[in-house]
């Protein structure tokens, strides 16, 4: 018997890998990182990979490694890399490095040298977000240093990338303007004898949206995982996963009940209340205390009161609930339940947070379409 869990269907995940390959002619990387948007980053790797995901796509040095070391051999970049990490594990591990900077480049060379190997390296370009990337300004130098570096036999220059800042609002102005800048960032590269076999630039909503944004190698993350990056729209994705619990107790109480810490609920006649055993240790918003949705006895009702750490509390009026019926927190919608988009415009939001927030310790995953 379980008190909480997480329901993952791989299966959607597969089918969603499916529907993006399906709008490109691109190479596919399966972004997994952040445990896999909440889903579990090896299980949801795998079921990317037997859909036909041709790259992994992760931030950590730490979530490449565990990639390789749980025995995935498929391309897998890792691009948030700190100054003073074992960059050489990464390289002798056949990890997929990206620099931004001199600093970062010379120390992945240093990297590729302490592990007797060539660098597999993507260089990143900021088109426009001003969050990871070189500068215009900056661009030629770290070209010149990396064309140097391939000279010498110490890297590859595999891939140049950025990323966009506002894809997720088709016909913003900013998409149209990161696409010329990337274009112009090839075009200074190929003068400075660069030529990658991989440009990438689209993430989950340009895959989806832009196909002029394809070129060698396209990003999906949130997308595999059934969730739309815009708003409104759903291009036929199946979201994966679902939270629920089994209520831990009901009581009769009268009108005027304080419920919750600080008494920001208070009940409006006698009712029942249900004490559903989940809060924000678990990765319910706290944020979401008089306003989540939550399905109980085939209605969907808002939480009453604060979400505590390890709780939270439901009215149920009249309608007949009893300890051990299952709260469904989100899920795909498809019997009614909240979303996980339902639950970020609840508490002002994105999805992506929303499902990246559960699944830990307390609240196992379960996988669905394992094939066992």
């Amino acid at each position: 018997m379980w008190q909480a869990e997480v329901r993952v269907d791989l299966d959607a995940i597969r089918a969603n890998v499916t529907r993006l390959r399906s709008g490109t002619s691109a190479e596919l990387m399966a972004v997994v990182k952040g445990d896999g948007y909440g889903h579990g980053m090896l299980p949801a790797a795998r079921a990317a990979l037997d859909a036909g995901a041709d790259w992994l796509g992760v931030c950590t040095l730490d979530e490449a490694l565990t990639l390789r070391r749980a025995g995935v051999t498929a391309p897998v970049l890792a691009w948030l890399l700190a100054p003073g990490l074992p960059l050489h594990e990464g390289v002798a591990a056949d990890v997929d490095l990206s620099a931004a900077s001199l600093d970062q480049l010379a120390e992945l060379v240093a990297a590729g040298r302490q592990a007797g190997k060539r660098v597999r390296l993507h260089l990143k370009l900021d088109t426009g977000l001003a969050r990871g990337g070189a500068t215009a300004a900056d661009w030629p130098a770290l070209l010149d240093a990396a064309a140097k570096a391939q000279a010498d036999d110490l890297v590859e220059v595999v891939g140049v990338w950025s990323h966009f800042a506002y894809a997720d609002a088709p016909g913003h102005p900013t998409i149209d303007r990161q696409i010329a800048v990337f274009t112009e960032g090839l075009e200074v590269a190929e003068r400075a004898g660069i030529r990658p076999r991989y440009r990438h630039l689209a993430n989950s909503a340009a895959t989806l949206t832009r196909p002029d944004a394809h070129f060698d190698l396209v990003r999906p993350g949130i997308a595999v995982y059934g969730l739309s990056p815009v708003a409104g729209e759903t291009f036929g994705l199946r979201p994966a996963m679902s939270a629920r619990a089994r209520v831990m107790l009901t009581k009769r109480v009268p009108m005027g009940t304080g419920v919750s810490y600080g008494h920001t609920y208070l009940t409006e006649r006698e009712t029942t209340l249900a004490v559903v055993p989940l809060g924000y240790a678990d990765g319910v918003p706290r944020d979401a205390s008089n306003v989540g949705p939550v399905r109980l006895a085939g209605r969907n009702r808002t939480i009453a009161g604060r979400v505590c750490m390890d709780q939270f509390v439901l009215d149920c009026g009249d309608d007949p609930v009893a300890a051990g019926d299952v709260a469904t927190l989100f899920g795909s919608g498809a019997d009614g339940e909240p979303t996980a988009d339902d639950w970020a415009e609840a508490v002002g939001t994105i999805n992506y947070e929303i499902v990246t927030r559960f699944g830990g310790v307390r609240v196992p995953r379960v996988y669905d379409g394992t094939g066992e």
